[in-house]
């Protein structure tokens, strides 16, 4: 019993203990010597101070104010090597990012250079006055330097004056062991030894190891909702909750956590609401202008700020107007679920932010179990390594990480929209196993009827019924008998109730049992006008999925794609990053679907499998077209049809994967293919998620933005 049990376990813990050993001597070995080699570089500079050459206006305390007229330093006749500047700042002042842009002269260059035709020249650099990394600035001279200028290129923004109290070249650059780097670098390692083409979790069946199996995806998951959360609270400005040490400035003072609104009027939307509903009401407690009211065609954006203009009176925007009131047309079930029963139990506003995180790691812990239903229950040669990748793959590249990104009321409803759908079709799944599957039926479709008061788009998952029941219900005429129709109005009735108090509610509204509002919305566009266009359709589909990415050689690498079209008429169009079929390369097994689907159906008598990918993938595509038709084209809107698109992929890799010998030399090389397309997707998507953007953390909070940057670029 010994020998059996305990021995090979302990072999295993001392395996990976070995492993964990090595991978934190290798982090510590990279953060020591690798990303620290500016300290060991600069041991031998000789430091020459420069502050008493500053001809700058001096305060009290011996420092030096730059103004926004006195804003050059300018050093002529040194003649000496120079390997950076050191621009101390007072930490105590306004923190924000400034602008430098540093030029030189040296024994190739008489003159100060710029750029030209041919030419880059210095590049300018952004400087915290709150993060110490970012103010030494490595310089590539040539010899000796002889004269050198540096001008703070100011902004808007720039708060003046700016107070420096100290400028040194060639400065030492004291160590700095960064935590956060230290442990990401132990991540990766961690997943580069893990998912390695010869590692033993491709040799981990889920179907015959079950408890091995299912401890490895709780892992995973509880690993992927401890990041995606940290990046949440770390990396947006938006979250809306304050302690007495996490957005202090908003803390009441005395409650262990309070709730304070972000965002502006625009983001108080189901907020407002919900205080409305509190009261009987179902449009917003605020007033429309009289100007408004009085206008002809309230929904012609530039009438409406020309109105505005004239009376100085303020109009809500991005809300549904109607007969003299403010409507939200966003999907009500967020307000139902989040935002009405918080408000009246604290009397505050719910923070969106923790909404939108709910919801995803619903989805998140939604998916993970879908997944694995489908492969424990429809596959016998799913691997625990590749559950795994594609799971990674399936959460990060589907377009949640966006809404993380920006966790607003608009990304709530498709949050909570695509958590209901997973955990609908999980319930489903859950039921076509069952031998009582009335209970798994009434749940699964009450979460995908719910579907519609959320994000009325992802509805369009309530067709995988059809090949999910119809061989049940249909071809095995299963629906003809007593206990088959119960189950079949277990399935409807969800559905029948959701419909009835959305139309009742619609029409409490608009007077119409189909009207959601979005028409009457007070957008960038006349909505009421806008009509389906089929010119829309060309640069939507190129947009949403064949635009490659724009690269450039700085962190985070990723830049927004131009657009282009000759279609002459108004595009909605906001900030992009390309199309998912250019830049998710685990989506390149789409194009060969049909033969992968003759390949199934060659093998297996029923088609449930086929269906439900033909489904998903019509669906993306319709759904993505959609968007682009009633709203635009948007980032947050790849995570309408993302997911879709993504499950279909997966699908088809599980079915390859099915026909390859364990251990061969083509599946070997399908790991690794696998592995290389899911790690660029994987790198694709986080990578999104530090693109700097307006109203993001990199905006609002710049200078604290650039602590992030210098951990990535330690070589600067």
């Amino acid at each position: 019993m010994y020998e059996s049990r305990v021995l090979p376990r302990r072999s295993l813990l001392a395996h990976i203990a070995k492993v964990a050993a090595v991978i934190i001597a290798i982090a510590l070995f990279l953060e020591v010597f690798v990303f620290n080699m500016n300290f060991y570089k600069s041991l031998g500079y000789n430091s020459i101070d420069l502050s008493d050459s500053l001809e700058l206006q001096e305060t009290s305390d011996e420092q030096y104010k730059i103004t926004e007229v006195d804003n050059v330093i300018e050093f002529s006749n040194l003649n000496t090597e120079v390997h950076n500047v050191y621009l101390k700042f007072d930490w105590e002042q306004p923190a924000q990012n400034l602008t430098f842009k540093i030029q030189f002269t040296d024994d190739a260059h008489a003159t100060y250079f710029d750029t030209t035709e041919y030419t880059l020249g210095v590049p300018e650099v952004d400087i915290s006055t709150m993060v110490s990394e970012s103010q030494y600035v490595n310089l590539n001279t040539t010899g000796y330097v002889k004269n050198l200028r540096i001008e703070l290129v100011g902004n808007e923004k720039t708060n003046y004056p700016v107070r420096l109290t100290s400028l040194v070249l060639n400065a030492h650059r004291p160590f700095s062991f960064n935590f956060l780097r230290f442990f990401g670098v132990i991540g990766i390692l961690a997943f580069t030894y893990l998912f390695r083409p010869g590692s033993s979790v491709y040799r981990v069946s889920i179907v015959r190891r079950p408890k091995l199996s299912k401890g490895g995806i709780i892992c995973a998951v509880a690993i992927e909702v401890v990041l995606i959360s940290s990046f949440l609270f770390m990396g947006s400005n938006l979250v809306g909750v304050a302690t007495s040490t996490y957005n202090f400035g908003s803390w009441d003072g005395h409650s262990i956590a309070n709730s304070f609104e972000v965002g502006g009027e625009n983001a108080q939307q189901y907020a407002e609401l919900a205080k409305s509903m509190s009261q009987g009401k179902l449009y917003l407690e605020e007033e429309p202008p009289d100007w408004l009211q009085q206008m002809d065609d309230p929904y012609d954006k530039g009438a409406r700020d020309e109105l505005q203009k004239e009376t100085g009176e303020p109009y809500l925007f991005d809300v549904a107007y109607y007969q003299g009131h403010y409507y939200v047309y966003f999907g009500v079930i967020p307000v139902l679920l989040f935002y009405l029963p918080f408000y009246l139990a604290t009397g505050a506003s719910f923070p969106t932010a923790i909404g939108v995180l709910l919801a995803v790691i619903a989805f998140i812990l939604g998916c993970s179990a879908l997944l694995d239903r489908f492969a424990r229950y429809h596959f016998k040669q799913v691997s625990l390594g590749l559950y795994l990748l594609l799971q990674i793959a399936l959460v990060t590249c589907c377009g949640i990480l966006y809404l993380v990104k920006f966790p607003t009321f608009y990304s709530l409803p498709i949050a909570c929209g695509l958590a209901f759908s997973v955990w609908g079709l999980y319930l489903w799944m859950c039921g076509r196993g069952s031998q009582r599957p009335c209970g798994w039926y009434l749940a699964g479709s009450l979460c995908m009827a719910l579907v519609a008061g959320c994000r009325p788009q992802l509805v369009l998952l309530s067709f995988l019924a059809f090949p999910l029941f119809w061989r049940r219900y249909i071809t095995e005429r299963r629906l003809f008998t007593r206990r088959g129709a119960q189950e079949f109005a277990c399935l409807i009735a969800p559905y029948v109730v959701v419909a009835a108090g959305i139309m009742l509610y619609n029409n409490a509204r608009f007077g119409s049992l189909t009207d959601f509002g979005a028409n009457y919305n007070l957008t960038v566009n006349d909505m009421t006008k806008r009509g389906m266009n089929v010119g829309r359709l060309a640069p939507a589909l190129f947009t949403y999925f064949l635009q490659p990415p724009c690269v450039t050689g700085v962190f985070p690498f990723l830049q927004p794609t131009p657009f282009e079209t000759t279609y002459m008429g108004q595009t909605i169009k906001e900030v992009t990053f390309g199309g998912v079929l250019a830049c998710l390369p685990v989506l390149w097994v789409l194009p060969f679907a049909p033969r992968i689907l003759k390949l199934r159906i060659s093998q297996r008598s029923t088609r449930t499998i086929m269906g439900v990918i033909l489904v998903l993938i019509a669906a993306g595509v319709i759904v993505a077209l959609l968007d682009a038709e009633m709203a635009g084209i948007l980032q947050r809107y790849y995570a309408d049809f993302s997911f879709m698109l993504l499950a279909a992929a997966v699908l088809l890799v599980f079915i390859v994967n099915e026909n390859l010998v364990p251990g061969s030399t083509i599946s070997q090389v399908f790991t690794k293919v696998l592995l290389v397309l899911v790690a660029v997707s994987v790198l694709y998507s986080a990578l999104i998620c530090f693109v700097p953007e307006t109203g993001w953390y990199s905006d609002v909070y710049s200078w604290a933005y650039s602590s992030f940057f210098e951990t990535v670029l330690f070589w600067t």
